[in-house]
């Protein structure tokens, strides 16, 4: 159990990489706050991750409020005494070509995915920092690093994810805190399952691995970058796609 009485913050864990990456660093001995939109939804995987032999509490927290982030924060310090690693995992997608795109759909997506790891990276920074140890693994997406078509302000979001980790990185590695972003491919999750067939066969002919990605294939790279064995690695945006972008 290599990360035994560790405590992570896991935002966006009730489905999908979010609870895959729970459930991965619960089952090496971390325990876990989970964040959802609501205390339902970060509730969701309580049962599941208690059966590990860890602690973990859900929280209610709308990540694009710093408020929240910080009142939330402050809550995981007092009921578990550390933070040793923060998954920046929790997005929206509103999807549309840039034409049709409103203020809205641009707003809270950049909000939701870029500002609220902004949040939570600033206030849990400060946490490490003092700690003098710590890991931000960050979830991007290939989107960020390549664009898509009908996703201008999910690209814009990830794109800037990638120079906040870079950011952080460099800021806080004095303190031996380590930040780095995955960048996924087309992992199958409940948002991806409702694709057309016709789609998702288009997609699978261009992976040269011939299969999409699971949660635990993004939940394998987020335990070793919040390990030990992941110490000195900061500031990368590790791609884990199937070879789409080779």
């Amino acid at each position: 159990m290599i990360l035994k009485d560790h405590v992570a913050i896991v935002t966006g864990a009730s489905r999908g990489i979010g609870k895959a990456v729970a459930l991965q660093l619960a089952k090496n001995g971390c325990h876990i706050a989970g964040i959802g939109r609501s205390q339902s939804s970060a509730d969701q995987v309580k049962a599941e991750i208690e059966a590990l032999g860890v602690r973990y509490l859900g929280f209610a927290v709308d990540v694009s409020k710093s408020e929240q982030v910080n009142t939330c924060v402050e809550a995981v310090l007092k009921e578990f005494g550390r933070i040793d690693i923060l998954i920046n995992n929790a997005g929206i997608t509103k999807d549309t070509l840039l034409i049709r795109m409103s203020d809205e759909d641009w707003n809270s997506v950049l909000q939701t995915n870029l500002s609220g790891a902004f949040h939570w990276a600033r206030a849990v920074g400060k946490v490490m920092m003092k700690a003098r140890q710590g890991r931000i693994v960050n979830i991007g997406s290939v989107v960020g690093l390549h664009g898509n078509a009908g996703q201008a302000n999910y690209a814009a979001a990830k794109a800037g994810l990638i120079g906040l980790t870079k950011s952080v990185a460099k800021e806080l590695a004095p303190r031996h805190v380590t930040c780095n972003v995955i960048c996924p491919g087309f992992i199958q999750t409940d948002m991806t399952d409702v694709l057309p067939e016709e789609l998702k066969a288009k997609l699978l002919e261009v992976i040269p691995l011939k299969r999409f990605g699971s949660g635990d294939d993004i939940a394998q790279m987020a335990l070793y970058l919040s390990s030990p064995a992941g110490a000195y690695i900061t500031g990368q945006a590790l791609v884990v796609d199937g070879g789409l972008f080779i």
